[in-house]
């Protein structure tokens, strides 16, 4: 690997500050508009390109991502790396993220794509190494970049600027996100309201869109209204088909997590503040894993001497 030039002591200095918690984030009268900013680059990002996007757009898929990123990357605690079927679906079902043929379906969808392709090499004749392309690296650092600008602009600190002065970090903090979300049940599992939308294919998105419409969290009332919705538009934005959105939304209606002031589909939409606060603690405990991840990744970086000039 390439040598990463020193950093200057004013960053070393801000990576030993203590990482923010997701108690601190919760309870911080700014996260509102941190969370509603980061459902906005989310939604920007899937418009811009929808089929990389859609990975994130559902639980399943977006943690099957991250255990393939994270074994190309060098996932933490095993041996070697690198990502190959085998390996891949060993790590899927060690964790009961997705059954085996899930698993195996979604690497070749992802090869089908292009976001991964055979790597030189190879493990033996047998097992063909597999290694993310370059648009599937340069989205995952937007998906990083944009959380950590985010925590910047909710504690005043440096991330960003550190992150830039240091061209391998992607690569040392993904797996580190990659084994706190799969092994965190705060991430996996926030409650019954989101993990209806969240386990559904762009559910995910659909659920940032709705959050995204809240402009205020103020007075007693357990319905936070977000104003008229067209059914047309999220289905044609997010790739949900219409019958699969209204099933979708009906099982939230029916659970109190959502529904219409009115008549349905013409009058104004709520979200119920039990399903809001689903979403919220289950940003504030990703940030926290970005975050910690972050910190760990930058000690990492400054302190091996595999990433130091000899």
């Amino acid at each position: 690997m390439a040598s990463i030039p020193l950093v200057d002591q004013r960053i070393r200095i801000r990576a030993a500050v203590m990482t923010l918690r997701a108690e601190d984030l919760s309870a911080n009268q700014h996260f509102l508009t941190a969370i509603l900013k980061c459902a906005h680059e989310l939604i920007a990002i899937y418009h811009e390109n929808p089929r990389i996007a859609s990975i994130f757009a559902a639980q399943q898929r977006w943690l099957l991502a991250h255990a393939g990123f994270a074994l190309h990357f060098g996932y933490p605690e095993e041996a070697g790396r690198g990502l190959y079927a085998a390996r891949y679906v060993d790590l899927v079902l060690r964790h009961k993220i997705a059954s085996r043929n899930t698993a195996v379906a979604f690497l070749q969808e992802m090869l089908a794509y292009r976001f991964l392709a055979t790597a030189p090499g190879g493990i033996d004749k047998r097992t063909r190494l597999l290694e993310p392309t370059t648009t599937a690296v340069e989205y995952l650092g937007r998906w990083i970049s944009t959380h950590l600008f985010i925590l910047d602009h909710l504690d005043g600190g440096a991330r960003m600027e550190q992150m830039a002065a240091q061209p391998a970090a992607v690569g040392v903090m993904q797996p580190l996100i990659a084994q706190q979300i799969i092994n965190s049940d705060a991430v996996r599992n926030p409650g019954p309201s989101f993990a209806l939308f969240n386990w559904v294919n762009s559910g995910g998105v659909v659920m940032d869109y709705l959050v995204s419409r809240i402009t205020s969290m103020e007075g007693d009332s357990d319905r936070i209204m977000i104003g008229s919705i067209s059914m047309r538009d999220i289905h044609q934005q997010f790739m949900i088909s219409n019958a699969h959105l209204k099933r979708l939304l009906k099982q939230a209606a029916g659970m109190g997590s959502v529904g219409w002031a009115g008549v349905p589909g013409k009058s104004s939409f709520w979200l119920s503040r039990g399903f809001v606060a689903e979403y919220w603690n289950y940003q504030a405990e990703k940030f926290a894993v970005i975050d910690a991840a972050f910190q760990a990744a930058m000690d990492e970086l400054q302190t091996s001497p595999r990433f130091l000039r000899s």
